[in-house]
């Protein structure tokens, strides 16, 4: 099983690769990858004191996959975007991968995300404020994105108190 010391950090060259979608053969591995994500996270919490969401890339799967846990575990697997809000909201953004470290970032304000659940559903879930910016987050991720990269200016960054 995947501990802290499999979590990628800054300046990892896998975080900036755009990850390969899940196929409906790789899920019987997808048990294991979720564990894996399930614990890193669980982890994080403790050391850290944060921690909803993960994207498979942070622990090297290179596979377009989340895992959020707020009230309930619910497994994203290729997760898109459609209804972006032209709305933007600013924040304070942090991460698993450099812990330490806050970047103030512009999210939309509301999206819908559409995904595969862990039996292969389609689903669809409007989402809004912080669960819309989590997700945008996470699926950066994905894409080889991390929130440095969307910084709004130089002076964006600071550490966590």
């Amino acid at each position: 099983m995947k501990s802290l010391n499999d979590l990628l950090l800054l300046g990892d060259p896998r975080l900036y690769e755009t990850c390969q979608p899940v196929l409906k053969t790789d899920l019987p591995l997808l048990k294991d990858w979720v564990a894996d994500l399930e614990n890193v996270m669980q982890q994080i919490r403790l050391k850290y004191n944060f921690g909803r969401a993960i994207a498979a890339p942070q622990l090297g799967i290179m596979k377009r996959l989340v895992y959020m846990h707020i009230d309930r575990p619910v497994i994203f697997i290729n997760p898109e975007f459609t209804d972006l809000s032209g709305e933007l909201f600013e924040l304070w953004d942090d991460c698993m991968s450099f812990p330490n470290l806050l970047v103030k970032v512009k999210r939309h304000r509301s999206l819908t995300i559409n995904y595969l659940d862990e039996h292969w559903t389609p689903q669809s879930w409007k989402m809004e404020g912080d669960l819309s910016e989590l997700l945008q987050h996470e699926v950066d991720h994905l894409n080889g994105v991390l929130c440095t990269m969307r910084a709004i200016d130089e002076k964006s960054f600071k550490w966590r108190n």
